[in-house]
């Protein structure tokens, strides 16, 4: 609600009016000096009163102590472990807000980051992606303790801002199935020998099963394999173990179905571990990969390169339309395993068709050149889905591209070189940090020669802080 509660008096010097919402979820106020005060629990367009627990030159952080005036659009979060009180799930930050709201806000943090960050304004917006605000979340890493004080097992995620696990008893961003299974869960390694040397349990869940891996500090005695196997039988879960790092994770019994996830607007199905990295929400994935292909629009007599291609979630369906594919990852066991995947994918095509050539390569992206890029071959689309850390060094060598041709007369051979060699038309880059997208976008706009035509956010993680966002780019004619 726009301006001050209305009160004949003055309006006491410790009410703040939120303005704005942060890329933690925090409410932005300013102090009447001008100084920024971000409030844990406070909502845009709400006066309230908050407790300052940090405090630097230009701004603090606080605790929301009292709310004046409440924004039309807080809500009851679902979730009892949701709140600002002590032993409150960490787990997520934006219960309390309005879900399309949720993801209006994170539109304008990532309009804001191209802006402040890239000095980029996308042409246009794309409609936000987002699904099922509830019961979404098929990958976690659920920590676990024995507190012998209390003499239970706690399952769950950590505390707000704490190293302390939440006595969680639901979790309704978890899919159903498994929200039930944390009691249980709880009773099961409270009555296991090794009830303090497990640390975590890791869920994976596929289209058709639901895997559950338990970190062990020691070796399982024979009577604790026997009861994951009972709850296993009981519940409809697979155990694997990981007695050490994620490649050691094996499943308790061999025999198991496989884990995978379709994609079936493209008759594609990627096969993963439980410990790889898959996209959390598969109704998301499946709306993201089709929208990413729409918008990169392959054509038959197109070469595509799909950069960080991890198990081919992106890379297999561009097989389905473009002429030539070429999946890159820094990992030689990614890589295998997106292998994998395309074979098993082209033995068993739906519709009879082969799928486009594709090749698969590993390279460090992260510290790729120019030569190196001119060295891989034109491609006329390319497809970048990077971790957190952006796609800066692939950025920069197809802006120093782009500069050597502007300086050609006094780049010499390099610029020959790189002459010969055609940059993409079209960029669909999907990111899951508006701040190193902005950078990178910034670089793909200001020196290589492109511009950014749209942008957008996916919801991937409803009621949490987290932006994924997509963002297209066509070279300058």
């Amino acid at each position: 609600m726009n301006g001050p509660p209305s009160d004949p008096l003055p309006l006491p010097a410790d009410w703040l009016e939120v303005t704005s919402m942060d890329m933690e979820a925090q409410g932005v106020a300013h102090r009447p000096d001008g100084k920024v005060v971000f409030i844990d629990g406070a909502l845009p367009g709400e006066w309230v009163s908050a407790r300052t627990r940090r405090s630097k030159n230009q701004w603090e952080q606080a605790d929301l102590t009292e709310i004046h005036r409440e924004s039309s659009l807080r809500v009851a979060p679902r979730c009892p472990h949701f709140g600002l009180h002590e032993g409150a799930c960490g787990g997520c930050k934006m219960q309390h807000l309005d879900a399309a709201a949720q993801v209006a806000a994170k539109q304008r943090v990532l309009e804001d980051n191209l802006w402040h960050l890239g000095k980029v304004r996308p042409e246009s917006v794309l409609t936000p992606i987002h699904g099922p605000a509830w019961g979404y979340r098929y990958r976690a890493r659920l920590a676990v303790r024995y507190v012998a004080k209390k003499g239970t097992v706690l399952v769950g995620f950590h505390e707000r801002k704490s190293r302390y696990i939440a006595d969680m008893r639901t979790c309704k961003i978890l899919p159903p199935h498994v929200d039930v299974l944390l009691m249980p869960l709880r009773e099961l390694i409270g009555a296991m020998a090794a009830r303090d040397t497990c640390p975590q349990i890791e869920l994976a869940c596929g289209d058709d099963v639901t895997v559950l891996v338990l970190r062990h500090l020691e070796p399982l005695s024979p009577g604790d394999r026997d009861r994951l196997r009972a709850f296993g039988g009981q519940h409809g879960v697979q155990w694997w173990l990981q007695p050490k790092g994620p490649d050691s994770a094996r499943p308790l019994d061999e025999g198991g179905a496989p884990l995978c996830y379709r994609l079936p607007d493209f008759g594609i199905t990627v096969a993963f571990r439980p410990t790889d990295f898959t996209q959390v929400n598969p109704q998301i994935n499946r709306v993201l990969v089709a929208r990413a292909l729409r918008l990169l629009e392959p054509r038959k007599t197109d070469r595509v390169i799909d950069w960080f291609c991890g198990l081919g979630n992106f890379t297999l369906p561009l097989a389905t339309r473009a002429g030539r594919v070429l999946g890159v990852e820094g990992s030689a066991a990614l890589i295998a395993r997106a292998r994998e995947n395309f074979i098993s994918n082209q033995a068993q095509s739906l519709d009879g068709k082969a799928l486009a050539a594709t090749e698969f390569e590993v390279r460090n992206l992260f510290e790729i050149t120019a030569a190196e890029l001119v060295a891989h071959g034109p491609a006329q689309r390319w497809l970048i889905d990077p971790p957190r850390e952006g796609a800066f060094a692939l950025a920069k060598a197809l802006a120093d591209i782009h500069q050597a041709r502007l300086g050609a007369q006094d780049a010499g051979s390099r610029a020959e070189e790189a002459d010969a060699w055609q940059a993409p038309e079209r960029i669909v880059y999907v990111s899951c940090n508006p701040a190193t997208l902005s950078r990178d976008a910034g670089l793909l706009v200001h020196q290589a020669g492109y511009r950014c035509t749209a942008a957008g956010v996916i919801n991937m993680f409803p009621h949490t802080a987290h932006v994924e966002s997509m963002a297209v780019f066509e070279q300058m004619a």
